[in-house]
């Protein structure tokens, strides 16, 4: 797929590994529809980021956790596009890590709904639409802690990107015959405010010791393998870890 003039969804992009898929994506000449929840004074600093490089984006906010927000979100984006070629899960959030005895259901439920449902609600949303106009990408953000567990972040969290890993190959294999190709990205420890919020400095420097290249991730690192991913045109099913190394397992 070349990248020159498709329609790109990104949730949770106005910061983090969200902001530099969107941008890379800009980059590329593929219109971006920014994704954020409260976050409106950077959403609009985004915006005019994507517009510097020559291509449209819409702001769309929305709380992937539900599934009316969701609709309308995407139902906004149709309206303006008239299509969508690539939907980028990656909204979420971290809460702190800590014994199993201590988490709340609070804390358990807002991962779940928006780590995990989320996901599940904006591939609901989209996958008639990428039907009709036959194909589409689904690219899904995961974590080393769904892979590996959450040796490190909390058991929610873990719990909630395990999951995004086995609704990314079911409907990998569900969607195939509709020209629909889904993967995903196991970041591993990756630079961005939402991994500071929920880490004490001893596990950051405990992370960055365990990672075989020595140094934590950047957001735009992460970035190119999504790119690879919607412009591959082969490859459905697939987990790329993007980990320094860190091979889950």
């Amino acid at each position: 797929m070349n990248l020159k003039g498709k329609v790109a969804l990104i949730t949770g992009s106005s910061r983090g590994i969200g902001r530099a898929i969107a941008i890379a994506f800009a980059q590329k000449g593929c219109h971006v529809g920014i994704n954020f929840r409260k976050s409106y004074d950077r959403a609009l600093e985004m915006l005019k980021i994507v517009k510097s490089h020559g291509v449209e984006g819409v702001l769309l906010q929305a709380d992937v956790s539900k599934y009316d927000q969701v609709k309308s979100m995407v139902d906004t984006l149709i309206k303006k596009f008239g299509r969508i070629d690539i939907l980028v899960n990656n909204a979420a959030v971290a809460p702190k890590r800590k014994p199993i005895e201590e988490i709340t259901d609070e804390e358990w439920d807002e991962t779940m709904n928006v780590d995990l449902k989320g996901v599940f609600y904006c591939c609901k949303a989209v996958v008639p639409y990428m039907k009709r106009q036959g194909g589409g990408k689904i690219i899904n953000i995961s974590s080393t802690a769904g892979r590996r567990g959450g040796r490190t972040s909390a058991l929610p969290y873990a719990t909630a990107k395990a999951g995004v890993l086995g609704l990314t190959y079911t409907l990998a294999y569900q969607l195939a015959k509709y020209n629909i190709l889904v993967n995903a990205i196991v970041p591993g420890q990756i630079l961005t405010e939402l991994q500071m919020e929920a880490m004490t400095p001893e596990l950051l420097e405990q992370q960055k010791r365990e990672t075989p290249l020595g140094r934590f991730g950047k957001p735009e690192e992460v970035a190119h393998a999504a790119v690879f991913l919607a412009e591959n045109d082969y490859v459905t099913a697939e987990v790329v870890n993007v980990c320094g190394g860190r091979i889950p397992g």
